[in-house]
């Protein structure tokens, strides 16, 4: 029985990104065109043939060549087309499996079909790492602050005048929910939550709101294991949304991505205190 490991989490991190980018470019690849049939994959090369196929396969769903529902040729049929066995083939299929490229069905009925190729699907990989505590306070933070320093300098300079009515309704929806004391400090931090998604559809940038959906969703389980819990901090974070909403308002572009990045930092390290602990 063939056995494959799953990818391990640097893999997998650069899979889910590479793949969003290639989703958010596809319509470039509208004009391609790529012979189906013998000629769409070639023999592959034997040093690491299961890479090969992988990429091969990868190219032609992301080219629009192989769409979604389409089957991909029989086992059979592949083994000869790449000039493998058939461990290589299987290999190759898990992983592609794996990035959410491909179901394989079982039964009279069954093969490998093509997914449906979007940003939900795109996302799961990194939503599953996060959600499984799989990247290091470190990765996470470096990750958030470049990612969302930019998206609030993007918010600052793109943001309209509904845009900056609804970010000073939020601050005033979290402001109430501080006031509620302890049974309001989930409500606060689901709003920090909205604040953030915000900025990120302010931005006008697809792949950043793609992503910071799929972190926010499942950020959580970090904010559970590592982040203190109490009033003076929950004060510390409402006080760095208003900075931040102060900045876009503003149209200072540094300014936001500086406070944002500064909010990250500061907010990690109070992770990894309690993390050492």
């Amino acid at each position: 029985m063939l056995m494959v490991k799953p990818l391990d989490q640097k893999t997998v991190l650069v899979n889910s990104f590479l793949l969003t980018v290639v989703w958010g470019c596809r319509q470039w690849y509208k004009g391609v065109t790529i012979e189906k049939g013998a000629a769409m994959f070639k023999q592959v090369k034997q040093s690491k043939a299961y890479q090969d196929v992988v990429d091969q396969i990868q190219e032609a769903i992301m080219a629009g060549t192989l769409k979604a529902g389409d089957l991909l040729p029989a086992e059979r049929e592949l083994k000869e087309r790449f000039g493998i066995s058939r461990g290589t083939l299987r290999e190759a299929l898990r992983v592609l499996e794996q990035k959410g490229l491909i179901e394989i069905r079982t039964g009279v009925t069954g093969g490998s079909m093509v997914r449906e190729v979007n940003s939900d699907t795109l996302s799961d990989n990194l939503g599953l790492l996060i959600r499984n505590c799989a990247v290091s306070l470190n990765d996470l933070a470096e990750f958030r602050e470049e990612m969302e320093g930019g998206v609030a300098a993007l918010a600052a300079q793109r943001a309209g005048e509904g845009d900056m009515a609804t970010l000073k309704g939020l601050l005033v929806e979290a402001e109430s929910n501080l006031n509620q004391g302890r049974s309001g400090w989930d409500a606060f931090i689901r709003t920090d939550e909205q604040l953030h998604l915000a900025l990120a559809r302010m931005s006008g940038n697809l792949l950043f709101l793609t992503v910071l959906q799929s972190l926010y969703v499942n950020i959580h389980t970090y904010y559970v294991k590592y982040l203190p819990r109490n009033k003076a901090l929950l004060k510390e974070n409402l006080a760095d949304l208003h900075d931040i909403v102060a900045a876009i308002t503003s149209r200072d572009c540094d300014k936001a991505r500086s406070v944002a990045q500064s909010h990250v930092r500061r907010f990690n390290s109070y992770m990894e205190q309690k993390g050492a602990a």
